[in-house]
């Protein structure tokens, strides 16, 4: 933690030396020494950290000059904001570029900005930074006292590093059968081709204390395995990945003796010979390394086993299971409460009389639950309810924290020390952070990604161009080393949770530290300040951040002048709070959810410091232009303020903007003007934005882009050109086109849609104006052409089309796409070829009145079956359809069967993986039977307002046409002839697949 502290003060201390001399600010006289001798002394405290921190936990008297560092490194961090403040207010006060061409005079008056009371003057940062000098003077000399090692590494600490044997007591194992039963079983299994890959490697990945060695002792042991494989071999492999250690390991098993040899090439030899042709089972446990280049050499020497051997990993890094090679990943769940509950008793009851169980057996169940299903938890508490006699004893540890119990801190927490000292300290002090949100919080992973930023945790190294992008790689370390659990995915947003001792060990990681950088304080409306707990503010005053369930109380702003990250999301807020501008460490602030009036609240803008800016959903009419003001800003979210008609040019101030979040303002026109000198941005998420039309073309300057949902083309709106150096474009895409004439063709070329590699969704929609004629059908035939996708599209939908023809590349070159829908194509008679592609999954074709034959050519069968045929002899159309629905085709009538010497063909396939078949509102007259039964997994046809059909298969059970769909399940058919034929249908957003 303090290695990470120290990194940002030292890069902030770096960049204010690099201004003074590049750009001559000289806001501060007389401490450029004082600047530099902060930034050598903690440069130089810097390589003595990890040997600290090593020591950290077993002398206190390190733990607490820790402490010193710690503080000292946050002041200066403040400091610095203070200083950057006053700089920033300076440039706004005296710069043209902040003022709209309308205005004569400067925006900042003395009436309408801070006051520079308010504001640190340059007296007080002077005074500030040279008492920083004095106290680090002291850390100094204290330093020196210690003995540091210089760049020592975090060595592991030796009393959790116990080797594990194979050796099991059966009657200590509760709630793994079930996990040992299927890892045995694919154990077991014979693999056809092993034999020239090597032993397939399964891996068994958990956080720690969750139970994978003793699944391995489980599986080891096994009867079965034991007379499967030749050899059964375990090696405890450690934090230290010893190839000499581990090759000896195996070799002295398999051959009862240790070979007299150190050499690692000779003992890959020796081990060749001795595991040549043997089917062997090899347990490798407690694997850390990250490392391929440890791993290949024995990799390979394992090779030389018969076909059939298996190579077991337990380890807490899903990285390391990649890096090893890993066929299959078994994730080691959580045992029940019921499990934990019975590990627990045994030990805490042993010896014990029966009166005893039946008095503390209720309180014991509780306990139990609090392990969360990490049976080491269960051991640990266990050992220390053996020694507590009474009643009141047991509801004591009931009701304490497990991070506040000595016995949890020495016995369960050094064994999630194991994973966190294998973090940077930039990471470990974003893990600490978690432990601000309550336990069992559902937690937002780009928001948390933003709180990091916000606070500075991503800043510590290399530029700052591309935090967001590095905060991302922070939480997939932290999420392959377990730390995080139950994802879930929801509107392409991310969302986990914390094991709860995950968290009570997060909370004991912050108990060690002085500044708790992180508070939740629960504000009552209906209480005032005075009613306030005097530890809570004064706890305030030092905290790093604040989160508001409730609204916060004016006078508390007075006193959060440190204050990071502010939550008032969802409180009924009309304005803002006077005094929010004093908060000028602020990086971080949501008011989303609030009710403002009009518009963002000027005081808000004058937050020279904040990053991070959530105003969704908060009834906005307008932005003022001082939002400009805000040239840190590299997240806004405006989205859901659906009466906001346009921006102000002056948003193009904000350099630095990574995000500009647009979804769902309705009323929203235009983008600025010069949205070109947003040269940072990378998203642009403008869905749902209905009345965008005006896209200007500075927007094809934005080369860097990754997310844009929204692109209108038409006349006087913009050009499809635009996009031609987009090349980043990603995830979603919808373009509304509205064509005209020659010229949308030559643009529809220039978009280059071809070469937009990273789009996985797209939506094409056109409004026409053009007349139906056949000069103008070759203008949408063209265009439609010139629109070809990358073939690495996902999903596809096609809306409005009013051409007779889809163009070449719709059935030839999507070989990736899944989804495809086809909606109100209204002069399309049949459909295209697409029954040969590849890896389509859903087809639905909604209001597409002119459809009137499915014939041969819509499954892919050119001719007769014989010219269809492979070399393979093999014939599979719809390889892997499983969802297949028609809407509102009224003029369809046929659908044209394959042949009965198709039918009986086994080489020949139709939609076999086809699940489901929806009709609905069209005028078919029979089904395809033979291709029906083809599709073997058909298991639901839903027939809807279908007349013709309905006549046809009359609901009886001699009706000749259900008997022939007699294969199918679930058969659903209806008819009302008082249903109004549907215009349009509402459609959602494509699915589509990242």
């Amino acid at each position: 933690m303090a290695e990470a502290l120290v990194s940002i003060a030292l890069q902030r201390l770096a960049d204010v030396i690099q201004k003074q001399i590049q750009e001559e600010v000289n806001l501060v006289r007389g401490v450029k020494k004082e600047v530099q001798y902060l930034s050598s002394e903690l440069g130089t405290i810097r390589n003595v950290l990890e040997d600290a921190e090593r020591r950290r936990y077993k002398e206190k008297s390190i733990q607490d000059w820790l402490k010193k560092l710690e503080d000292i490194s946050c002041d200066a961090d403040d400091v610095l904001d203070e200083w950057n403040f006053a700089v920033l207010k300076l440039q706004v006060e005296g710069s043209e570029d902040f003022r709209l061409p309308r205005m004569k005079v400067c925006p900042f008056t003395s009436c309408s900005c801070l006051s520079f009371e308010k504001v640190a003057t340059r007296r007080d940062i002077a005074k500030k930074i040279k008492g920083l000098k004095e106290r680090l003077d002291i850390i100094v000399k204290e330093k020196n006292q210690y003995d540091f090692i210089v760049n020592q590494p975090v060595a592991p600490q030796e009393t959790t590093r116990v080797q594990s044997t194979s050796l099991i007591d059966l009657s200590e194992i509760q709630g793994r059968e079930v996990d040992k039963d299927v890892l045995v079983s694919k154990l077991m299994l014979d693999v056809f081709g092993q034999q020239e890959s090597g032993p397939h490697v399964i891996s068994i990945v958990g956080t720690g204390g969750i139970g994978k060695t003793t699944l391995a002792q489980l599986i080891y042991n096994d009867d079965h395995l034991v007379n499967y494989f030749e050899s059964r071999i375990w090696v405890c492999v450690s934090d230290v990945f010893d190839e000499v250690r581990i090759v000896k390991g195996i070799v002295e098993i398999v051959k009862g003796s240790s070979p007299n040899l150190n050499e690692l090439e000779a003992l890959l030899k020796c081990l060749t010979d001795s595991i040549s042709r043997k089917k062997f089972l090899l347990i490798l446990d407690d694997v850390w390394t990250e490392d391929y280049t440890k791993w290949e050499p024995l990799k390979k020497a394992l090779n030389s086993g018969a076909p059939g051997s298996k190579i077991l990993v337990t380890t807490r890094s899903e990285r390391v299971a990649r890096m090893m090679g890993t066929v299959e990943i078994h994730r080691l769940g959580q045992l029940s409460d019921i499990d934990c509950w019975v590990l627990m008793k045994r030990i805490a009851f042993y010896g014990r009389s029966n009166g005893d169980y039946e008095e503390l057996q209720e309180i014991g169940k509780e306990i139990a639950n609090k392990c969360k299903g990490l049976p080491l938890a269960a051991k640990v508490l266990g050992s220390l309810l053996r020694f507590k006699d009474t009643k009141e004893e047991w509801e004591s540890i009931l009701n304490s924290e497990l991070w506040q119990l000595e016995e949890v801190e020495v016995e369960l927490f050094p064994h999630l020390f194991l994973s966190y000292n294998e973090l940077s300290p930039a990471m470990k002090r974003c893990f600490s952070y978690s432990a601000i949100f309550p336990k069992d919080t559902i937690i937002d992973v780009e928001n948390l990604i933003r709180m990091w930023m916000a606070l500075g945790y991503l800043t510590s190294t290399g530029s700052t161009n591309d935090l967001e992008l590095r905060g991302k790689e922070y939480f997939n370390n932290l999420r392959m080393r377990s730390f995080f659990q139950d994802f879930k995915e929801y509107n392409d947003r991310v969302y986990c949770k914390m094991h709860d001792i995950v968290h009570d060990f997060a909370k004991f990681l912050r108990k060690t530290t002085s500044h708790n950088f992180n508070a939740r304080v629960e504000a009552r409306t209906n209480r005032s300040f005075k009613a306030y707990d005097p530890s809570l503010v004064s706890e305030v005053k030092v905290y790093r951040s604040l989160f508001c369930q409730q609204e916060l109380p004016g006078e508390l702003f007075d006193l959060l002048a440190c204050l990071r990250v502010l939550s008032l999301c969802k409180h009924g807020l009309e304005d803002i709070q006077r005094g929010i501008e004093n908060l000028i460490h602020l990086r971080y602030l949501d008011m989303s959810g609030n009710k403002l009036t009009t518009q963002v609240p000027r005081a808000i803008c004058k937050l020279f410091n904040l990053q991070t800016l959530y105003l969704n959903n908060c009834g906005l009419k307008e932005v003022p232009w001082e939002i400009g003001h805000l040239i840190n800003l590299r997240h806004l979210d405006l989205g859901s303020n659906g009466k906001i008609k346009e921006l102000p040019e002056t948003i193009c101030n904000l350099h630095d903007l990574q995000t500009l979040k647009l979804v769902s303002c309705g009323s929203l026109s235009r983008l600025p003007e010069g949205i070109e000198r947003l040269v940072n941005l990378k998203h642009l998420p403008n869905d749902h934005t209905n009345d965008l039309c005006q896209m200007p073309q500075g927007l094809e300057q934005l080369t860097g882009l990754q997310t844009l949902r929204l692109f209108a083309v038409g006349r006087g709106w913009s050009k499809l050109g635009y996009l031609k150096k987009l090349d980043q474009l990603s995830g979603y895409l919808e373009l509304r086109i509205r064509l005209h004439g020659k010229e949308d063709v030559d643009e529809a070329r220039k978009a280059e849609l071809r070469n937009k590699t990273h789009i996985r969704g797209l939506k094409i929609w056109f409004f026409n104006e053009i007349s139906r004629t056949k000069k103008r059908e070759s203008i949408r035939k063209e265009a439609f052409e010139a629109l070809q996708p990358h073939p690495n599209l996902r999903s596809l939908t096609i809306l409005d089309y009013q051409g007779t023809k889809f163009p070449g590349w719709f059935s030839s070159s999507l070989n990736h796409l899944r989804v495809l829908e086809i909606q109100e194509c209204n002069f399309i008679s049949t459909l295209p070829c697409l029954g040969k592609l590849p890896e389509l999954e859903e087809l639905s074709v909604w209001n597409t009145r002119e459809l009137k034959f499915l014939g041969r050519e819509f499954l892919g069968i050119a001719g007769d079956m014989d010219g269809s045929t492979p070399s393979s002899g093999v014939v599979i159309r719809f390889p892997k359809l499983k969802e297949l629905r028609f809407r509102c085709c009224p003029s369809w009538k046929e659908w044209e069967d394959i042949t009965a010497e198709e039918e009986a063909n086994a080489a020949f396939f139709i939609m076999p993986c086809l699940r489901e078949l929806k009709i609905d509102f069209c005028g078919l007259t029979q089904l395809p039977h033979r291709l029906l039964r083809k599709a073997s997994l058909l298991e639901r046809l839903t027939v809807w307002d279908s007349l013709h059909l309905s006549e046809c298969y009359e609901t009886k059970e001699e009706g000749a046409g259900l008997k022939s769909l007699s294969h199918i399940p679930h058969i659903e058919m209806s008819y009302s002839e008082s249903r109004v034929v549907p215009r349009s249908y509402e459609t959602p957003l494509p699915v589509f697949y990242g």
